[in-house]
């Protein structure tokens, strides 16, 4: 069941969206041959504790039973690597694609965004993967000023990503965000048959979501590293990711995680 704000809570949850971009910002800016990616979470978790705002990730239990917490500020993935990369002494190189997922709560809301850099030059068809999944959240968020149902929407992602012949993963989803960093409904950019059954829910005024596709250049399958956090594609395959947390209100669907004038990452315009 989903959990529907106030205009004076989304109003408030803003504010740490606005410190989530800005700390993509930072982070966008370091993606270069030779930094680590250790490097960048440091510069990340210094920006929040300087603005008096707590990481989310930060010590997240492990879904495995004794599995160790995450131990980072963001989670940074390269290539192959889906989701839930640990930052450490890997250095970038030239024609790496970079995820980075972050977010923080600050005044007692949570914001939370992920988008994928470029290391220099790409391969056409890894380009092509990064416009792609930057383009079907883009789809989510125009598609929410039509639909009435979540699974419609869902069903629009992932027919734009077939339509490329790449992948949605389907092992992760978006979420509710508020007081907490994961909240009700989940969120699939995929409109299976559990949530058509009994885990669709309606895009109303005062929804607040995640929203975070997560696209693979080859298959849909992922399997976990040995660090039992790190994601990778089964194939090997590179695979993008990007994240804005998204309200809905009676003007229609506003992003809390973009810049002040409506700016995505590094300075790239948002479709509102």
């Amino acid at each position: 069941m989903e959990i529907l704000r106030s205009s004076r809570e989304i109003e408030l949850m803003r504010k740490p969206g606005l410190l989530v971009w800005q700390a993509h910002e930072l982070a966008g800016s370091m993606v270069r041959p030779g930094v680590t990616t250790g490097e960048i979470d440091d510069v990340v978790s210094r920006f929040f504790e300087q603005h008096g705002a707590i990481p989310l990730f930060k010590n997240v239990a492990n879904s495995v039973p004794g599995g160790p917490p995450f131990p980072a500020v963001t989670c940074i993935s390269v290539n192959e690597e889906v989701v839930h990369g640990i930052p450490g002494p890997r250095q970038l190189k030239e024609g790496d694609i970079v995820s980075i997922d972050t977010g923080c709560r600050l005044g007692g809301w949570c914001g939370d965004a992920a988008a994928t850099y470029t290391c220099g030059e790409l391969r056409p068809e890894v380009r092509r993967l990064v416009d792609v999944t930057r383009g079907v959240l883009d789809l989510a968020v125009e598609e929410m000023k039509r639909c009435e149902w979540w699974s419609h929407v869902a069903a629009r992602m992932a027919r734009y990503v077939k339509d490329h012949r790449m992948s949605v993963v389907e092992a992760f989803v978006g979420h509710g965000i508020g007081r907490e960093m994961h909240e009700d409904p989940q969120v699939p950019n995929f409109a299976g048959k559990k949530l058509k059954r009994n885990a669709d829910f309606r895009i109303q005024p005062g929804l607040v979501i995640a929203i975070e596709p997560m696209v693979n250049l080859g298959k849909k399958a992922v399997r976990c590293l040995a660090d039992e956090w790190t994601q990778v594609t089964a194939d090997g395959k590179p695979s993008a990711h990007f994240e804005h947390t998204v309200a809905m209100t009676s003007e229609g669907p506003r992003i809390l995680t973009c810049g002040p004038n409506g700016e995505g990452w590094l300075g790239v315009p948002w479709k509102e």
